[in-house]
């Protein structure tokens, strides 16, 4: 038994945060209410200030396992993400071999049982090997809870076997996540193409090479009647296109944001820091603006890190050289607080609903709630409290973050998922 007394609920509900002491028993929320009375053996714990809510959850992470363990490992991320206050995460499957049959399937999520404190979930291929060319194992892989399929990384070239795999997949509940890129328009590189590429020297990847397929894969999945979800929008342009999309009311489209989209813009790579080189790029303070503005009206339903961790040999190479992405399970809802919650930009009900409900609700997935006869699936959150982002606080085996040695407002102090408490502080 585990009582909190004194707790700020937050919701997705409401921006109000309720007041109340909270009584776990079993693993479940048992009692919600003022001056709850200690049951004999509980432990107590003073939450006084701080913010108590569902447990976050991820739906586009790299794990980098099987083949590139050398970033990341299945226990590293996991616990990663148990030390941003998430409990459950969505794989994408450009491992290798790449996550295209049930066989390839059935050993990441036996490995993942053995070595995650909390599940998780797994995408696969669209198409084998993600080459674009045949249609990978769906069948097998659905039999096994695949839900979401993706040729992530790499855009499926060919509308026609696309949009083949959604006639087909359809049928057996499952969905399409989009990496949307034109190739020939992006190029090996990710600068966004404007003043800054131009400052750099380096030739820029223009927003109409993601916003095409954004809207060439929305196309796609209205025709087949599917459910497409796009991943990591960047561009204004591409919000925009996905608003109109969704105000027809005749196609079922829905949308993320990374964090790093968010807060960032071209202007942060500075003297090419390759801890600010992404795909998408990072664009201009006026798709960010767009972005935050998607968010919180609903255009995009969720938050998702795009945790892509690479090792520091990787990223100490020119900016050219060095690969796409940055980690983020650790940093997130911290830094979501400290840049939009703290400074009144949005509120705790944003936070929960595009990073914790939204995500689950993709995945078919219980929503985790704070309310009598839930699960305890849930967070304790401290406003007053700073964290730094030191490589000994963060548990992702690489640290390719801008956030590397930044301190910032706010910090997670305790993450519980059923009858377990994951982390303390």
């Amino acid at each position: 038994m585990l009582l909190l007394q004194n707790a700020r609920i937050a919701s997705e509900n409401s921006p109000v945060l309720l007041e109340a002491d909270v009584l776990i028993v079993e693993g479940e929320i048992q009692k919600i209410g003022k001056n709850l009375a200690v049951p004999e053996g509980a432990r107590v714990i003073d939450a006084r200030g701080r913010v108590l809510m569902p447990a976050m959850f991820d739906a586009h992470v790299h794990f980098r396992a099987p083949g590139f363990e050398a970033k990341e490992t299945i226990t590293t991320g996991s616990e990663a993400a148990i030390n941003g206050g998430i409990t459950g995460v969505v794989m994408m499957p450009n491992t290798r071999p790449a996550i295209d049959s049930a066989m390839v399937v059935a050993t990441v999520l036996d490995n993942a049982k053995h070595r995650s404190r909390i599940p998780i979930y797994t995408s696969g291929c669209v198409t084998k090997d993600r080459q674009g060319k045949e249609l990978a194992e769906i069948d097998g892989m659905r039999e096994l809870g695949v839900k979401m399929l993706t040729d992530d990384g790499d855009t499926t070239a060919d509308p026609a076997v696309l949009l083949r795999a959604m006639q087909y997949a359809t049928e057996f509940g499952m969905f399409f996540a989009s990496h949307c890129e034109v190739p020939e328009l992006a190029g090996p590189r990710a600068l966004n193409e404007g003043v800054m590429s131009y400052r750099l020297g380096i030739k820029g990847s223009p927003a109409c090479a993601e916003e095409i397929i954004i809207d060439r894969d929305i196309r796609l999945a209205h025709a087949a009647g599917a459910h497409v979800h796009i991943q990591h929008v960047s561009s204004k342009m591409g919000m925009e296109t996905i608003r109109w999309w969704k105000s027809r009311g005749d196609v079922k489209v829905t949308a993320e944001v990374s964090p790093h989209h968010l807060l960032f813009t071209e202007e942060h790579i500075g003297n090419y820091d390759t801890n600010y080189k992404m795909n998408p790029p990072l664009r201009t303070q006026a798709d960010c603006d767009a972005l935050l503005e998607g968010l919180i009206e609903g255009v995009l339903d969720l938050i998702a890190t795009d945790h892509a961790p690479h090792t520091p040999y990787e990223k100490a190479q020119d900016f050219i050289s060095a690969p796409n992405g940055i980690t983020g399970l650790d940093t997130a809802l911290v830094s979501l607080y400290h840049h939009f919650v703290e400074p009144g930009k949005f509120g705790w009900d944003v936070v929960v609903k595009r990073y914790s409900a939204e995500p689950r609700r993709l995945m078919g997935l219980p929503v985790a709630a704070i309310e009598v006869g839930q699960k305890a699936e849930c967070l304790l959150f401290d406003t007053e409290a700073e964290t730094t982002f030191t490589r000994e606080f963060m548990k992702s085996k690489s640290h390719n973050t801008p956030f590397l040695d930044q301190t910032l407002k706010g910090r997670v102090d305790l993450v519980i998922l059923g009858t377990e408490i994951l982390l303390e502080r």
